[in-house]
């Protein structure tokens, strides 16, 4: 489990193509900037999140989900508070900013 103060990232399942993870924010936490090597998929499971991109915001509700692009930079920030569960391919690779 990953864990920094208001924010928790939970691992769920590991299948042999994909890998799900909880992610868990209270309003107004921002997760650590990032980008990935592959899409991946993000359902908000309750509440509400804003996935932020250089150029764009993209707001995500409960029951919504986002396809996340590969190799652009975003952040996930809880508005209010949100639980999602992150979809990935195994294989996904992240680069966090500094």
């Amino acid at each position: 489990m990953e864990s920094s103060g208001q924010y928790k990232v939970t691992p769920l399942q590991t299948g042999s193509l994909f890998v799900n993870k909880r992610m868990e924010a209270t309003s107004g936490v921002a997760m650590p900037r990032h980008k990935s090597s592959i899409e991946s998929v993000l359902v908000v499971t309750d509440g509400r999140c804003v996935i932020r991109f250089a150029d764009d915001n993209h707001t995500v509700a409960q029951g919504e989900s986002f396809v996340v692009p590969a190799h652009m930079w975003h952040q996930v920030v809880a508005d209010p508070d949100f639980k999602a569960v992150h979809i990935m391919p195994k294989e996904i690779r992240f680069e966090f900013s500094r």
